[in-house]
């Protein structure tokens, strides 16, 4: 005899309900625990089998028993197994071993974690003994604040470095970019920035960092901000998973400051190496690329991650965040810095001519931009912005014309008062970490006003 389609229903939903509580029995902590098998492990990833049913894609897996397991990532599923992402290298595991549910990653950020250098495990590389936790989990991958929930962005916060507080100048809670491409300055320039007064906690992530590097940093271009730091590092040697995972760590980390009232600088370096680990892992899920070997995917997870920071709601704090981006042969205008500069309030041009000429920070001024600048400067700090900038595009764009000998002084007095007075300006914006954050930019800067005499007659 068949069952009757009520039946049916009934033992769909006592299925549906049995599944849910196999599912909460996965839950860390747990007695009870589910595995599946390790079927293959190829260059793409792990094949599992069995827990198909019991995952998400994001989830995290434990492979093999005892000291001997292995973390993976789920980065595709089908009905009858997944596939999952190593996030180390795969010589202790075999196949036929037992792989476990995680599930979603959290971490327990606290007061403890300033002045620690920590791996986007959340564990510590320091040598400075075990990390503490807090009583607050916080997920790795959260959504962004609601819009209308944010407060508003308009106090404005000075960073100390001249070049920043008078040409590009930023309220606290403002997200800005820091575009340039190798060997320009871009480090230095973050470690100034996380030296800025205007701050109560700075969390920096180096992501896809050289391995030598990071103690440079640290010890060299952080120096004492380091007590007031909290540095999150995945290598470039690290797999994909943890390029992935250090700025999620380092957001989630500052997203737990805030919630307590903070003012956080978020410094990340770099957005260009976390978008190839989201290559990497979409590709091995077999997501097809779209532009210049960048699948979709990626161009969703950037503005996800980046809108996270800024003003929280409420009696909250802010997040401040400065991101740079690798731009590949120089090219401001490659797909991943067309995606981040849409997404953030503005962008810092670091320039390979003005390194070469030897003026750090090498921002140029005439291609950098805040679109929160308005709400930063006051009317007469405008004003002598305006003014500087003026000075600086009628230097620069005479500059050939100079160089071939076009040019006669006391023929063209604005030109005359843009030449003596743009070397002056190059050289008050020099800054190097050694310098320290600057008390007033303003007066830093030459004392000039816009020409406006005529020339004498000889």
């Amino acid at each position: 005899m068949k069952p009757s389609v009520s039946n049916r229903d009934h033992e769909t939903a006592v299925l549906k309900r049995f599944e849910q509580f196999t599912r909460d029995l996965q839950r860390p902590g747990s007695l009870v625990r589910i595995s599946g098998k390790l079927a293959a492990i190829t260059g793409n990833g792990l094949t599992i089998r069995g827990l198909s049913r019991h995952s998400r894609i994001g989830d995290f897996l434990l492979v093999g028993p005892g000291n001997a397991n292995l973390l993976a990532e789920v980065v595709s599923l089908t009905a009858d197994s997944l596939l999952a992402k190593p996030l180390s290298n795969t010589t202790s595991i075999a196949i036929g071993m037992a792989v476990e549910v995680v599930g979603p990653l959290l971490c327990y950020p606290s007061n403890a974690w300033r002045g620690r250098v920590i791996s986007a495990l959340a564990e510590p590389i320091d040598s400075l003994g075990s990390l503490a936790k807090g009583e607050k989990a916080m997920a790795y991958d959260r959504d962004p604040p609601l819009s209308l929930d944010r407060q508003a962005v308009d106090k404005p916060v000075r960073t100390g470095i001249k070049s920043i507080d008078i040409f590009t100048p930023i309220c606290l809670g403002q997200r800005i970019g820091i575009f340039a491409g190798s060997g320009v300055g871009k480090s230095t320039l973050m470690g100034m920035l996380a030296r800025s007064p205007g701050f109560d906690i700075v969390i920096v992530a180096l992501v896809g960092e050289r391995g030598r590097e990071v103690r440079e940093f640290v010890t060299e271009i952080l120096g004492r901000s380091i007590e007031k730091s909290v540095v999150i590092v995945a290598t470039s040697d690290e797999s994909a998973s943890l390029r992935r995972l250090a700025p999620l760590l380092a957001t989630a980390t500052a997203e737990y400051f805030r919630d307590m009232g903070h003012k956080v600088l978020l410094v990340m370096d770099s957005v260009t190496r976390y978008a190839h680990a989201l290559r990497e892992l979409s590709m091995a899920a077999g997501e097809s690329p779209v532009a210049r070997g960048y699948p979709p995917s990626v161009f969703s997870s950037l503005p996800r991650l980046l809108e996270r920071s800024g003003p929280g709601s409420g009696t909250s704090g802010s997040i401040t965040g400065f991101y740079s981006v690798l731009v590949d042969g120089d090219n401001n205008n490659e797909p991943v810095s067309d995606a981040v500069r849409g997404t953030l309030d503005g962008h810092i041009v670091l320039s390979r001519k003005i390194a070469s000429s030897g003026r750090y920070p090498a921002i140029d001024p005439l291609e950098s931009i805040s679109r929160l600048a308005p709400k930063s400067w006051t009317p007469q700090e405008r004003a002598a912005a305006t003014e500087l900038r003026r000075l600086i595009n009628r230097y620069e764009e005479t500059k050939d014309l100079r160089a071939i000998g076009g040019y006669t002084a006391g023929a063209d007095p604005d030109l005359d008062h843009a030449v003596q007075q743009v070397p002056l300006i190059y050289r008050a914006l020099n800054q190097v970490p050694e310098d320290g954050p600057s008390e007033d930019v303003f007066r830093d800067m030459p004392r000039s006003q816009p020409h406006t005499h005529k020339p004498q007659q000889g």
